[in-house]
């Protein structure tokens, strides 16, 4: 199975699906893309919208999607197998307090 998941560093969506992937062991190409304007505008390109996270699996694109969603559409397609290892973090909460006003400051320059 070949995966891409569309990720910001520090975001709860994204270590909700970062959680998924340890859960079921899951090797996965981690993109950032708060910090790389060229991987933001690949999500884009291929998911259609700006939001994140996007998970692409096996060429399917989930667009906007929680690391929850992300366990539901792999148990329901039968790419992994159900298991009781339970997420390392929580798959389905936003942003802790203050992590996107922290994010929104950052300065990053492109060149």
């Amino acid at each position: 199975m070949k995966i891409k998941a569309y990720l910001k560093p520090h975001c709860g969506w994204s270590r909700g699906v970062r959680a998924v992937m340890r859960k079921f062991n899951l090797e996965f190409k981690d993109i950032d893309i708060l910090n790389d304007r060229a991987n933001y505008e690949e999500m884009v390109r291929k998911s259609g919208q700006p939001l994140s996270p996007c998970v692409e699996i096996d060429g399917v694109m989930l667009a906007d999607i929680s690391g929850e969603e992300v366990e539901n559409y792999l148990l329901a397609n039968n790419l992994v197998t159900p298991n009781d290892v339970q997420a390392d973090e929580p798959t389905n909460v936003g942003c802790r307090e203050g992590e996107n006003a922290k994010m929104a400051t950052k300065t990053i320059r492109f060149f």
